[in-house]
């Protein structure tokens, strides 16, 4: 098996004890649920994978990406669920 090279880590331990790799990371044509949004945001946060790197793979906009980035911020993996969106909201 041969593995590609890459100038970033292949693993990265997370706060809570886990460790995520790039084999971890959602296709490029996936279906967006909380938790695969949540490992694409741990990912870019913790040096994984770049964000411009995310957001040339999945197709993201910056506008979209940075919005589950503050998601995850203020209140958590919950408000990546889209029926939690508007719980969530700003009033």
């Amino acid at each position: 098996m041969f593995v590609k090279k890459s100038s970033g880590p292949r693993t990265v331990s997370l706060p809570d004890g886990s460790i995520l790799t790039v084999a971890d990371l959602p296709p490029a044509t996936t279906r967006w649920v909380a938790r695969r949004k949540e490992i694409v945001v741990l990912a870019v946060r913790h040096g994984l994978i770049s964000r411009d790197d995310a957001l040339r793979r999945y197709g993201l906009s910056e506008e979209e990406f940075d919005s589950w980035c503050e998601a995850m911020r203020r209140h958590g993996s919950a408000a990546l669920k889209v029926t939690s969106i508007q719980k969530f909201r700003q009033p």
